[in-house]
């Protein structure tokens, strides 16, 4: 199986942000202002940089809450983001089961091989695949048509701690994994996610 993985929240840990951006309340009304930018630019038909969504979303958030941002700080905490206490060991069940493991994130792929990479992940994975690469972003259909195409006869399934990531999948044929991490649920009225899971070192046994 072709086993498709996000990368912010899903592999990576962003708890280290609440440093840089105020602690946990901010870094939670960031990157919830970077995915409400990403939903509008996609529903538009338009595409943008993920990193400078990101970015314009913290100096946007510091405003409001008339702090001073590091813009520099910012980009270097993203890109050496530590891996998910559960990741190693779920990664390296599939790849021994058989699997396929790829990633697939909105982010640039420069910034997206140097997360995996300062993160110990990028040997685990077969490949990085970046919306970026297509012009579109997620939930947007042609990021994830772009990987099932480089894996013709594979049966993909999108894994994601993201609700709207599950449903752009669904939408374009995939079939989901739903990463339950603490306060994740699944999108209100959406068909429910193939698998729903606590931990990725539960799925290989599913698959």
């Amino acid at each position: 199986m072709l086993c498709v993985f996000d990368v912010n929240e899903t592999l990576l840990d962003l708890t280290p942000m609440d440093a840089l951006v105020g602690g946990p309340q901010l870094r939670r009304e960031w990157f919830g202002l970077a995915i409400h930018t990403v939903l509008t630019v996609t529903a538009t038909g338009g595409y943008r940089d993920f990193a400078g969504i990101a970015g314009d979303a913290a100096v946007e958030v510091a405003a409001r809450h008339g702090r001073e941002l590091d813009l520099a700080a910012i980009g270097e905490g993203l890109r050496t983001l530590p891996a998910h206490p559960d990741v190693e060991a779920g990664l390296l069940k599939l790849r021994e089961a058989g699997h396929t493991v790829v990633a697939l994130t909105n982010s640039p792929l420069a910034t997206a091989e140097a997360q995996l990479q300062n993160a110990g992940l990028a040997p685990l994975l077969d490949r990085i695949f970046s919306a970026e690469q297509v012009g579109r972003l997620k939930p947007a259909p042609e990021p994830y048509r772009q990987v099932v195409a480089a894996y013709p006869g594979e049966t993909p399934v999108m894994v994601a701690a993201h609700d709207w990531d599950i449903a752009g999948a669904q939408a374009a044929g995939l079939r989901t994994a739903l990463l339950a991490r603490p306060g994740v649920r699944p999108l209100p009225g959406s068909p429910e996610p193939t698998y729903t899971i606590p931990a990725l070192t539960e799925l290989a046994e599913l698959l």
